[in-house]
Order: C-alpha cells, then sequence, then structure tokens
C-alpha cells in the first residue's frame, strides 16, 4: 500500500525532480514508432536518460542496464509481444519499476487481450491509460476510437479502483483531469492544458515520464503523481503564449527543461478523491 501523505507531497515530488536531475536514470522504452522521438526528447528535458530497444535477443541485457522499464503497445505488432514478455520478465525478476501503457486496449481484440496478458504477467507497478483503455482493460466493453478515449475519466474512477485491486498496481486514468489510484487512496489532478491533447504523444509521454519517477521514488502511487503533475504544469507553462499545437511541442519541451522545483510547489493541483 501507498505511503502517500497529501501534506507531504509537495516536498517530496520537488525532491524527486532534483533527485532525477541529479542521477539521470536510464529509462528503457519499449514504445511505438510514432512516438520515439517525442518520447525520448521529453526523458532527456526531464532529465532522465532513454533508451529504446526492443529486439527480444538484447532484453534481458538491455533490462539489466536499466532504472525502470516502460512498455507501450501503441504500435503492436508479435515479434513486439515477445520483447515485451522477456523485458517485464526480466525486470521483475530484478525489481525494476515496470510502468505499462495499454494504448488502444478497446479497439482490437489483439490489441485488448495483449493487454490483459501483460499486465498479468508484469505486474506493473504502474498503469496509465485514458477512460476508454482503462475501461477496457477492467472487461466494461468500452470501446476507443483508434487510440483516442471516447469516455471521461470520470467514468472511468470506479473501474480504475477495481483494475488496482485485482493487479496490485497504481492505475492513473489521464484526461482534462487525472486520476490515480492504488485501491484504497485515489488522487485527482488538475494541472494540465488542452493543447496537450492535440498534439501526438503526449500520453505516453506522461507513461515514460512516470518511469523517470518511479526510478528514484519507490512509492509507486506518489511517482504517477508526481509524473502528472509535473509534465501537467510543463504544459500550462508551454501554452501561456496562446501557440498552435505545432509551436507547442517544442515549447512543451522547453519548459519541461526549464521545470523547477519553485514552479511545482507554485502550481501544483492535487487533492483526495
Amino acid at each position: 500500500m501507498t505511503d502517500f501523505q497529501i501534506g507531504a507531497f509537495p516536498e517530496r515530488a520537488c525532491s524527486n525532480l532534483v533527485k532525477i536531475r541529479e542521477r539521470h536514470p536510464l529509462i528503457h522504452n519499449i514504445t511505438n514508432f510514432v512516438v520515439m522521438n517525442f518520447t525520448a526528447n521529453v526523458l532527456l528535458a526531464l532529465g532522465a536518460s532513454p533508451v529504446m530497444a526492443h529486439a527480444p535477443e538484447e532484453m534481458e541485457e538491455m533490462v539489466g542496464l536499466s532504472n525502470a522499464l516502460v512498455i507501450n503497445i501503441g504500435t503492436l505488432s508479435s515479434p513486439w509481444v515477445e520483447s515485451m514478455e522477456k523485458a517485464a520478465t526480466a525486470a521483475a525478476n530484478r525489481s525494476i519499476p515496470i510502468v505499462f501503457d495499454p494504448v488502444g486496449a478497446g479497439a482490437t481484440r489483439f490489441r485488448t487481450e495483449t493487454a490483459r496478458k501483460l499486465i498479468h504477467l508484469a505486474r506493473p507497478s504502474i498503469i496509465r491509460g485514458n477512460a476508454s483503455e482503462i475501461l477496457a482493460l477492467a472487461g466494461q466493453g468500452t470501446r476507443t476510437r483508434g487510440v483516442d478515449s471516447a469516455n471521461s475519466t470520470n467514468e472511468a474512477a470506479s473501474a480504475a479502483l477495481r483494475l488496482a485491486r485485482e493487479i496490485g498496481s497504481v492505475v492513473a486514468v489521464t484526461g482534462a483531469e487525472d486520476f490515480v489510484t492504488d485501491g484504497t487512496v485515489s488522487v485527482t489532478i488538475g494541472n494540465g492544458h488542452p493543447l496537450m491533447g492535440r498534439i501526438t504523444g503526449t500520453g505516453c509521454s506522461a507513461t515514460a515520464i512516470m518511469g523517470a519517477f518511479n526510478a528514484v521514488e519507490p512509492d509507486a502511487f506518489t511517482a504517477a503523481a508526481c509524473a502528472l503533475v509535473a509534465f501537467g504544469i510543463a504544459g500550462e507553462l508551454a501554452a501561456l503564449s496562446n501557440p498552435g499545437p505545432g509551436t507547442f511541442q517544442p515549447l512543451l519541451l522547453d519548459r519541461l527543461d526549464a521545470l523547477r522545483p519553485s514552479l511545482l510547489m507554485e502550481r501544483m493541483q492535487v487533492r483526495p478523491s
């Protein structure tokens, strides 16, 4: 169970941001072709070190070098499933944090069944998805619009609670507001900006950032909340000049790079749910 304390969270979030910048944890990403470059740049801007490796022949060695494993099924294929299974097993054997992103779960049977198989194999420390993906993982029969959510965060809250209890993972549902739960303790995070939903890769990048925070913060609940606060605040700051989506993306990297503990303290919006 989490040791999360709402009163202690601001200081802990600031401390974890500093730790990432001091330690530069290596985050192994088995992620999708659409977001590889952007996700790598997001991790670099945060202060972590990304590696994108998916060949099954190197999974055990690469996991052994890493501080966290992020599995993302966005551009799913059978050979990659093999790599994901090997990496998850190696990480679990070494007690390395695993963060799982069930991109598009609910869109097709192959995708949904693979996501469910992987979470039962990996027992990830954190599962992050949009509302429709979390509902699909919980077996509620919803369908996504491709990889986009057709449901609100509030609609998925009860499913997230059940899934967290079933798997023993922290579940984060992201949307206009974000909901994080371990099945007992829950918080809602209000940081972020609508432009974050108008560029590709922000959800996947939020998952990767959770890996970076979980690499320095052993409490997965706190790590997930820290990641969403930090990324959401960077999005808010990037949007201050009222950019379009094309300009917003590089600004998001700039603001993430410039993020400081003082900005976290000033702008974080976290409340018990």
